[in-house]
């Protein structure tokens, strides 16, 4: 499946389409500002090696650990670092009624550009050869950004592995218990509004670890909670419905406060007391929800 870059998203969907018809994937999110390292090239740009930082380690360990040596080796040959920035587009398609059951597709859209030159700063380290402090002014693009797979999983089919190695439910996965047990379930679903960064290691013990994170699908940053600490009754009602409103969903201003601190904690602690005196603007199950993580604390 090849997909120019310029067809951009609508050109990914149609090849979903074609490749995956029984799964109906929509865009979700992309998250640009990232990248990897690269390899090395010469002043006219062509590829002396692919792989920068197995270059350097090989080159280092050629001289006995001897920048020095390493960079006088170059014979004054122009040689510049390339990174690949990087953008990820995620796409999701639903696969069942619970909060987690779907499927999450990443792509990410890659173009090599050369970065530092290298020895300009007479490095030491491998670190201070591959990606020096000072960065990497002026990026020049050396080809055309091009689109690559990245991974296609079942989030559902990764926490059951998660929740097979620990006894006790991360925040995340008590974030999905919460939202299977508020309004917001029955009103919208889950990856309508989140997608899961999810990475898995071997740990020293050649254990497999896992870690997932939430990630709000939406643009920009979540609107600002427009009440002060000592709000309550209809001033705070009040700034939970804008807030649910403007993000799209019922109990949206809580599971802000879990993970993107839009929201402070204190307004959970305030909703409360405020149902406690006899003033309930939430739905019984979203104060339970509530209730039970001020009982609990923990964020995401």
């Amino acid at each position: 499946m090849r997909t120019p870059v310029s067809k951009g998203e609508a050109g990914l969907l149609k090849a979903f389409a074609a490749a995956l018809p029984e799964w109906r994937f929509r865009h979700a999110l992309t998250r640009g500002g990232w990248y990897r390292l690269g390899g090395v090239v010469d002043a006219d740009g062509q590829s002396v090696m692919h792989d920068l930082e197995a270059w350097a380690q090989a080159g280092l360990d050629a001289c006995n650990g001897d920048a020095g040596a390493f960079e006088d080796a170059q014979d004054g040959r122009p040689l510049y670092a390339t990174r690949l920035t990087g953008k990820t587009h995620y796409f999701v398609a639903p696969a069942g009624g619970d909060p987690d059951a779907f499927l999450q597709l990443e792509v990410e859209e890659l173009q090599e550009m050369r970065a530092h030159r290298l020895f300009a700063s007479h490095p030491s380290t491998v670190d201070e050869i591959v990606d020096p402090r000072d960065g990497a002014p002026g990026l020049v693009p050396i080809g055309l950004p091009c689109f690559q797979f990245r991974r296609l999983q079942h989030i559902g089919a990764f926490f059951e592995r998660m929740r097979s190695r620990s006894s006790q439910p991360s925040g995340i996965e008590r974030m999905l218990i919460d939202w299977a047990g508020s309004s917001a379930d029955g009103a919208t679903c889950f990856s309508n509004h989140w997608v899961v960064s999810t990475r898995e290691h071997v740990d020293h013990y050649h254990q497999p670890v896992f870690r997932a994170r939430p990630i709000p699908a939406m643009a920009g940053e979540p609107p600002d909670f427009e009440a002060d600490p000592q709000a309550s009754g209809v001033d705070l009602a009040g700034a939970l419905t804008r807030f649910d409103r403007a993000v799209g969903y019922p109990m949206a201003w809580y599971f802000h406060m879990l993970t993107t601190k839009a929201v402070p904690h204190w307004v959970a602690r305030s909703v409360v007391e405020d149902m406690l005196s006899g003033f309930a603007y939430l739905p019984d199950r979203d104060i339970e929800v509530v209730r039970g993580w001020l009982h609990s604390p923990y964020g995401v």
